[in-house]
């Protein structure tokens, strides 16, 4: 009976309880921190990507290929060194697959899609942040009253152009225990279109 009632009246393993009670939650919020600073620098990572992405994009011949070398001089009858209205080009989206979506006049029967420049855009995302993949990007050309008709020098619409990248997951530590992620934000960059030509020769990549 003495033995028994030493027994009920031991505290030797409370330590040890009280620790396995703790240590959840404590591991739940080492993970959150290390997590925490996980998402920012993937977010980086993402954000810068995007960023050299469209620098690429400028610098190289467009996705949207024909966009160079259409003359609205010549075939649209624009004066030569007027503005190209938006009701003759207006906007180009060009995506992973298919061709090149395009709102405007006559170009769009000349615009397509350029496979091997749209890798090229892919690949430099890709050497900073390897997530990527071609279905998360997405280049928009987009008409804003830059440049002429009729330019002997590049291309009649210096376009705004718009590098978006898309459908990325972030996934937690934890999602090695318990399958989640977490949706990141799209990004997006703008740089106006340059000599939208590479002859022949990529860009190197920007530290």
């Amino acid at each position: 009976m003495k033995t028994l009632m030493r027994l009920l009246r031991g505290d030797q393993g409370a330590t040890a309880a009280e620790f396995a009670l703790v240590l959840p939650l404590l591991l739940i919020l080492i993970f959150g921190i290390i997590d925490g600073g996980r998402f920012l620098w993937e977010f980086n990572e993402a954000q810068k990507a995007t960023q050299m992405g469209v620098r690429y994009a400028v610098v190289t011949d467009p996705v949207a290929s024909g966009l160079s070398s259409y003359s609205f001089a010549i075939t649209d009858g624009i004066t030569q060194g007027n503005a190209v209205p938006t009701a003759n080009f207006d906007s180009a989206t060009c995506g992973s697959t298919g061709t090149c979506a395009c709102v405007g006049g006559g170009i769009c029967d000349s615009i397509g899609r350029d496979g091997t420049e749209f890798q090229g855009i892919v690949d430099r995302m890709a050497a900073i942040y390897p997530a990527i993949a071609a279905n998360n990007v997405q280049v928009i050309y987009k008409n804003v009253g830059l440049g002429f008709a009729g330019n002997p020098d590049g291309p009649d619409v210096s376009a705004l152009v718009t590098v978006r990248l898309t459908g990325l997951n972030f996934y937690p530590i934890t999602c090695l225990v318990f399958p989640c992620s977490i949706a990141m934000p799209d990004f997006a960059a703008s740089l106006t279109l340059e000599d939208a030509s590479n002859n022949g020769e990529d860009p190197p990549i920007a530290n």
